[in-house]
């Protein structure tokens, strides 16, 4: 099992996300949660999994002086993409109410980069899903922002939440990747090891 395969390694999830933590969790390896700030910007040029690569990687490199031998890190980043648009947290109500308009009938994908560091190797992998909003009335918008306040989340939706459970009429892809961990990749690297 994998807990066997990582017994030689302490797995450090730098995420505040209760989703990520929840998923990998459910990988029933022991883990501890170790976060640090980070300004999350990317170059404008990056488009899609460019831009969730580079800053799964970026999120990794405030731990990267201070990893034991034994220590293996795992940073991530999650965007919507739509119409040429990365889709990140929103900041408030308008910006959350926004998000879900682009968002209502139409198609978008959402983007996870993992990023799995260790004082000798770092690797990168990445997921992408493919969701399909219905039509969003402003009242549901409305009611969805001030029940849920997803502002923690990119696109400004939760899938697992009530939004996601009226809303989404059809996904291709992970489900747990648009919940902000695509846990079957992560299990995979971690095989590897």
């Amino acid at each position: 099992m994998l807990s066997t395969k990582l017994s030689k390694y302490s797995v450090i999830l730098a995420s505040n996300s209760p989703r990520r933590q929840e998923l990998i969790k459910s990988l029933d390896i022991p883990f501890t949660i170790k976060t640090k700030e980070v300004e999350e910007i990317y170059p404008e040029e990056l488009r899609q999994t460019e831009i969730t690569d580079f800053l799964a990687d970026l999120k990794a490199i405030p731990f990267k002086k201070d990893l034991g031998e034994n220590e293996l890190l795992i940073t991530s980043d999650t965007i919507v993409w739509i119409n040429n648009e990365a889709l990140g947290k929103p900041k408030n109500y308008d910006e959350a109410f926004q998000m879900l308009k682009k968002l209502s009938n139409t198609t978008h994908e959402v983007i996870t980069s993992i990023c799995i560091t260790n004082k000798s190797f770092q690797k990168t992998v990445n997921d992408t899903t493919i969701v399909s909003f219905r039509e969003l009335l402003d009242d549901e918008i409305d009611y969805y922002i001030k029940t849920y306040k997803p502002f923690d989340k990119a696109g400004a939706y939760g899938i697992q939440e009530w939004i996601g459970k009226i809303g989404i009429a059809k996904i291709e892809g992970s489900y747990f990747n648009v919940m902000g961990f695509p846990i079957h990749k992560l299990y995979k690297e971690l095989s590897k090891l």
